[in-house]
């Protein structure tokens, strides 16, 4: 990769013959980035940590988040310079709120355009309603089922900003579905332009992350073989830089959101960037919902959290004269909103709402609030979704009850033991006054899903168990009455004494058939749990959300389940 030298550079910059002329000063360039906004067009309840100004080893509460705020966050910055672009890294839509899911992401993607983004990586949730409807999000018009919550008001024109994508194609045509890359030019005056070059990517295990059968249509192909496959294309414009915009991203165990000494980075992205081609400078990434601005192997990787919180302000330092990047710096800012008393507005300062994403937030939240607001049951409290160091979670408990309870029947499914996974477990669920409302329901399960009961050996269950490690990504929380326990020592595949796998005490069988329900997600071998497709005499049932509400209903008041059913050793 060419090397690409940190700047500190004066507004004028200076020469050995005094101060340089607009015609030899380097120009700045400002990538306005954030990723995995999910249909936050309001602010997300949840309070973030920022570090404490008064204490730097301690960190306080900000209230951040709403695409009002955001959005307004993205005006300041553009204020700041006429040479910016706005761009995205996917995840912008899909595992919504209410306001935003109950009009099909239409609201996300009104909003999104007003707040003025040009350019996104496709996520995998943009596919969770399959590609014709992420093809409708991109070039407008109403959809055809479930229309009464389309169009609302008026015409859905669709999205201004261009989804890039160079690693989704058509399996039928090899043709890709939409623009690998896009290039966009800046005037930097006296007649002269530059130009970046944008590719998108989204982490190929796309089919292992959305329901089964939404993107049977489509190939996603290596990240880094097609981000590179797109630079000579790019090259042949004349680009003077090339930015990557990939669904995929890493961690650093730092801990705070504006920390640019990104200690110890690691993650799926690292392999990707160690096959990127030299000619692409910085990276804009996503998919962890973490904060970090790094650096691998010289080039520049950012992410900005999730759901509309921070937004980072990427500078491209370019040598005027010579079209050559000479410079990379990136700096995180917080999208903290008026929703909670700020004591630290110093440090972090309350942006000013933008008016007119606000007034489509306020439009969509005043449409959706009949069925948000409805009260549902009382509880004893918030239930977390926090997972223990086994693996189990009071919300995840709850949840399993719920899906076991509405398939127990045997005209609903007949079912034994029902499965609940962790990564499909959106947020807490809040209280609210001693209760909790539809949309408290809805944040803890946006998709939708179908419970689907089938026919599992015991020797299925324990191979289901121990794919939890060999897969690498959820955990699965058992309903009541299912334990088991795991070593942390042990290798994967072989971490589970199969003694210990019990229904009501009672070990399970290997050879005997057991009904065991999960969400139709899971069912098709998501979250790489494919013993599932293998499942026999498949019941479908209600929708997740229905099954959690009917439980919290019957067992009001609720309180939280005591964990304990996974054990590890």
């Amino acid at each position: 990769m060419r090397a690409l030298t940190i700047l500190v550079l004066a507004a004028a910059a200076c020469t050995s013959n005094g101060p340089a002329s607009v015609g030899t000063a380097p120009v700045t360039l400002h990538l306005i980035a954030f990723n995995d906004f999910h249909g936050q067009l309001t602010s997300p309840g949840n309070p973030t940590r920022v570090p404490d100004p008064a204490a730097p080893e301690g960190s306080r509460d900000l209230p951040t988040g709403g695409v009002a705020w955001l959005a307004g966050l993205v005006a300041q910055l553009r204020a700041q310079s006429s040479l910016n672009v706005v761009v995205a890294a996917g995840d912008l839509i899909g595992a919504s709120p209410l306001e935003s899911a109950l009009f099909h992401d239409e609201p996300t993607i009104e909003a999104l355009n007003a707040l003025g983004l040009e350019y996104s990586a496709v996520g995998n949730h943009e596919f969770d309603e399959g590609i014709d409807e992420l093809l409708r999000m991109q070039k407008g018009g109403c959809r055809s089922t479930a229309p009464q919550d389309s169009c609302h008001g008026h015409a859905f024109t669709g999205a201004r900003f261009t989804y890039l994508a160079a690693n989704v194609t058509d399996k039928a045509s090899g043709k890709p579905v939409f623009p690998a890359s896009a290039v966009k030019t800046f005037d930097v005056g006296q007649g002269r332009t530059l130009k970046v070059g944008f590719i998108g990517a989204v982490v190929k295990s796309v089919p292992e992350l959305v329901v089964h059968g939404g993107v049977d249509t489509l190939s996603f192909g290596d990240e880094a073989a097609a981000a590179n496959a797109a630079v000579p294309g790019l090259r042949a414009q004349g680009v003077d830089a090339i930015v990557l915009l990939i669904h995929e991203g890493g961690r650093t165990s730092g801990r705070a959101f504006d920390d640019t000494t990104c200690p110890d980075f690691r993650g799926d992205i690292l392999p990707i960037l160690d096959r990127l081609d030299p000619a692409i400078d910085v990276v804009i990434s996503g998919h962890t919902h973490l904060a970090y601005v790094c650096r691998h192997n010289g080039r520049l990787v950012t992410s900005a959290g999730s759901q509309g919180r921070f937004a980072t302000d990427v500078q491209l330092i370019f040598d005027r004269k010579q079209h050559r990047l000479v410079g990379a710096s990136a700096r995180q800012l917080a999208a903290v909103n008026d929703s909670a008393p700020n004591p630290y507005a110093a440090r972090y300062p309350t942006v000013e709402k933008d008016a007119a994403a606000e007034a489509i937030m306020v439009r969509y939240r005043a449409a959706a609030a009949p069925l948000m607001d409805r009260l549902v049951a009382a509880v004893t409290g918030s239930i977390p979704k926090d997972v223990s160091e086994s693996g189990e979670s009071p919300l995840g408990d709850l949840i399993a009850n719920a899906h076991l309870a509405a398939t127990s029947a045997a005209e609903d499914g007949g079912a034994q033991i029902a499965f609940m996974n962790t990564g499909g477990i959106r947020t807490g669920l809040h209280a609210r006054n001693g209760h909790v409302t539809y949309g408290a329901i809805h944040a803890v399960h946006p998709f939708g899903n179908v419970l689907v009961t089938m026919t599992l050996t015991g020797a299925d269950i324990h191979e289901l168990l121990e794919q939890q490690w060999v897969a690498g990504g959820s955990k699965l929380v058992p309903s009541e009455g299912f334990t088991y326990e795991w070593s942390g020592a042990a290798p994967p595949g072989s971490k589970i004494d199969p003694s210990s796998i019990r229904l009501n005490g009672v070990v399970i069988e290997p050879a005997r058939s057991y009904r065991v329900t999960v969400n139709e997600f899971l069912a098709g071998g998501g979250d790489g749990f494919t013993v599932l497709t293998r499942g026999t005499d498949k019941v479908r049932g209600i929708v997740d959300v229905e099954a959690l509400e009917r439980y919290l209903v019957a067992h009001s008041p609720v309180s939280p389940p005591r964990v304990g059913r996974v054990r590890k050793k």
